[in-house]
């Protein structure tokens, strides 16, 4: 499996002549699902779920299919009939050659007055967990964790008790396209110090 970074929350992963893209969003790069064999949604905002992006490469590859949860499925499913998938907190199916399992309900709350939406993660080979927006724990060994390193809806502290919490191998930060370069060093040694696994950040088009 090749794993290789994109803009904030987006992954590309490749097997056998595959690609299956994560979250493919507005602050990702314009091409970010372009060529992809699956794509996976966790939720509905805009930095994750890009309609018109989706749209494009679905149209671009005629085998190509779309796992997400309903809010955004339904947004597609008629315009791609049998092509896009709604799924939920524990189901499995298998997307470009890739086994996958689905973790987590709701997205993490932003402030109380806002209304939680649904969100979920997806766990990949039994391997790579990308959770969203959500410090989901899936509750089964996790090997590469793609850590959403800066939000609006957690802090540091969170973080490193969320890597704690799921203990994988090693972390790879995700959703850090509102984290300053100033504060990266900040946040990469406090992380690599206290999160009890190896850290690491990507540049867009690095690969792990």
């Amino acid at each position: 499996m090749k794993l290789t970074k994109q803009l904030h929350a987006c992954v590309r992963l490749e097997k056998d002549g595959r690609t299956l893209v994560v979250d493919p969003g507005a602050f990702s790069e314009q091409d970010a699902a372009a060529g992809a064999d699956a794509i996976l949604v966790t939720h509905e905002h805009p930095d994750h779920f890009d309609e018109g992006r989706l749209r494009a490469a679905l149209e671009a590859n005629p085998a190509a299919g779309l796992w997400t949860l309903a809010s955004v499925a339904e947004r597609l499913s008629a315009a791609f009939p049998g092509r896009v998938h709604t799924v939920g907190h524990g189901d499995a199916f298998t997307a470009a050659g890739f086994d996958v399992q689905v973790h987590g309900e709701l997205h993490a709350v932003i402030h109380p007055d806002i209304p939680r939406i649904t969100n979920v993660g997806f766990l990949l080979d039994g391997s790579v967990f990308h959770p969203g927006d959500a410090l989901t724990v899936p509750g089964v060994p996790v090997d590469t964790l793609m850590l959403p390193v800066h939000a609006p809806w957690n802090k540091l502290s969170e973080v490193i008790d969320y890597i704690r919490e799921v203990a994988p191998r090693r972390s790879i930060d995700v959703h850090d396209a509102l984290l300053s370069d100033l504060a990266r060093p900040v946040y990469d040694r406090q992380i690599g110090a206290l999160g009890g696994a190896e850290h690491l950040r990507l540049a867009p088009g690095e690969q792990a």
